[in-house]
């Protein structure tokens, strides 16, 4: 999880979360914009507009379009000279995606998105890759974007590791068996990667209940079992989003003289792992 104080001397900073272990915080005041970071520095928002807490996005509408002014997902930023890659995303059974991300990224796209297995398809210039993205996007039936909430459903259940891979590599040789690839883009050998150990599949309880919105004093507490995206999933199958923690202030509960209000999970009160004071981007 990253942070950043607004004090003094309080930049940015992350903290690793370790399965098996108790994690609870509470959220205080208001849930304020993120401002835009890019290039690996903050932009703060100017007016510190607060954000409304379902949002899944951390930012008000203006920090946001100046995001999505140099994103290259919203293709604002076609002159990205950077090398691309387009790869193979499984979620569970029937559930696909194509999509690409900066080589220099490396996998981390693939877990931001809770891909649980996955496999490049091929490399080259950015506005190569996004012409085979649709080519691929058409040719094999599958979208390019999956709701968090889909991903999540099918989580719990997924088939044996040699089911998924099979998967994957059959549409990686249908992918790469298609006509109309772009001259610049260079096909890559099938090599399944999957994150079942990485996100903790094996221990996930079925999920029970999903927070939708944090509240002021709001406070969720439990052990964490597994991650997987953004979705934190706890032993008693509590699901939290962290998308939605993006922009409050994260404290121990019980800290500031607030009354916790229990969103989910076990009682509100229990201490044993409290958050920094800082906010969560």
């Amino acid at each position: 999880m990253g942070w950043y104080g607004r004090g003094p001397g309080r930049g940015e900073r992350t903290s690793l979360l370790g399965y098996g272990q108790p994690l609870a915080f509470a959220a205080r005041g208001e849930r304020h914009c993120l401002g835009i970071r890019r290039a690996g520095r903050r932009t703060p928002c100017p007016t510190e507009r607060t954000v409304p807490g379902r949002a899944g996005n951390a930012q008000c509408p203006e920090c946001a379009g100046l995001d999505r002014s140099f994103s290259v997902a919203a293709d604002t930023n076609a002159g990205d000279p950077r090398t691309y890659r387009v790869y193979l995303a499984w979620f569970g059974a029937g559930l696909v995606k194509v999509g690409i991300t900066a080589e220099e990224r490396g996998s981390v796209r693939l877990l931001e998105q809770g891909a649980v297995a996955w496999a490049w398809l091929g490399r080259g210039p950015l506005m190569a890759t996004r012409r085979t993205e649709e080519l691929l996007r058409a040719a094999l039936g599958v979208p390019d974007r999956i709701a968090y909430a889909r991903k999540r459903s099918v989580r719990g259940d997924v088939p044996p590791g040699p089911e998924r891979a099979a998967e994957v590599a059959a549409l990686h040789a249908r992918a790469v068996a298609l006509e109309g690839w772009p001259e610049s883009l260079e096909r890559l050998a099938c090599e399944v990667t999957d994150h079942a150990g990485v996100f903790g599949l094996d221990a996930l309880p079925a999920p029970a209940r999903v927070i939708t919105e944090m509240v002021p004093g709001g406070t969720v507490a439990g052990r964490l079992v597994g991650a997987a995206g953004p979705d934190l999933h706890f032993a008693d199958g509590l699901v939290v989003d962290t998308r939605l923690l993006a922009g409050w202030e994260l404290v121990a509960p019980g800290a500031g003289g607030e009354t916790d209000v229990p969103v989910a999970g076990i009682p509100a009160g229990g201490r044993d792992a409290g958050a920094a004071q800082d906010g969560l981007f």
